[in-house]
């Protein structure tokens, strides 16, 4: 007996020490500014875009690093909210993607990320996002109805944060999760994560607040976000709302998808900027 109640009081001290450490480890485990490098590896230049590089300041007085690459006689401009790792050097696939759809691209780099300063906190990226969207509109006086607003994994998130304030043309959500606490959940069933977990990210919450076009991109193969938060996230969207089904892992799925996914963003970037 006693060595049962040693046995059960070792387990519990554990479990206890254990989500102690998952609570104050967290940001550890979401953001990756270090994956797989924080310095600018590449620009625009090395794939044959101009760019114009640009310091976006915050209200809370962060410096972001940014490009902006005109597209010549643009359809609108995506403002493009990447992923937790990496930085704006790590999409340039994308980027030249969007410029291939004859749209301009505002790109940053989150506090924290890259050569922004500070340091990533949900409520910092919310504001860098502001940013992004303040030096579109007030400083090169681009009208909302021809912004795209792009976010692709934990820049979905941002993006439906920003969403929820500003009408943009259209708002497309890819690889999207609904919420930390939910992929939280799925990882760590263990462990009472909802009540540990220090972010929120809620993705799903948000999109009840987004009045501007939905476009809900989605992989089954993704192995990271389960094929079942875009389900969600698209039920939860209001109309007019669309769901763009993919190939491919969470990192490539564009890419292995091809010509369906280009064509899919194409027509619904058409549709809302009224083509």
């Amino acid at each position: 007996m006693n060595g049962l109640i040693s046995f059960v009081s070792a387990f519990a001290i554990g479990y206890a020490v254990l989500a102690v450490a998952l609570f104050f480890y967290q940001p550890n485990l979401l953001y990756f500014p270090d994956i797989p490098t924080r310095e600018v590896e590449a620009t625009p230049g090395d794939v044959g875009l101009d760019f114009e590089p640009l310091t976006l300041t915050t209200r809370d007085n962060e410096q972001l690093d940014a490009w902006f690459v005109p597209a010549n006689q643009a359809r609108g401009v995506v403002l493009f909210c990447h992923g937790n790792a990496g930085n704006i050097s790590h999409r340039l696939d994308s980027i030249r993607l969007f410029h291939e759809f004859g749209l301009s691209v505002l790109i940053f780099d989150y506090r924290g990320y890259g050569q922004s300063t500070g340091k990533p906190t949900e409520k910092g990226t919310y504001r860098d996002a502001d940013a992004a969207w303040d030096y579109l509109v007030e400083q090169r006086g681009i009208p909302p109805e021809q912004i795209i607003l792009f976010g692709r994994s934990l820049g979905a998130s941002i993006t439906a944060d920003l969403a929820t304030r500003q009408t943009a043309a259209g708002v497309i959500l890819e690889s999207a999760f609904t919420s930390v606490p939910d992929v939280a959940a799925q990882l760590y069933a263990w462990l009472p994560v909802r009540w540990l977990s220090r972010y929120q990210y809620d993705t799903r919450k948000k999109l009840a607040n987004i009045h501007s076009p939905v476009l809900i991109v989605h992989s089954r193969d993704d192995e990271i976000i389960p094929y079942s938060n875009g389900e969600r996230l698209f039920e939860a969207a209001n109309e007019p709302k669309q769901f763009l089904e993919l190939r491919g892992g969470h990192n490539d799925g564009f890419m292995v998808s091809g010509k369906e996914y280009t064509q899919g963003l194409d027509s619904f970037i058409g549709d809302v900027l009224g083509e």
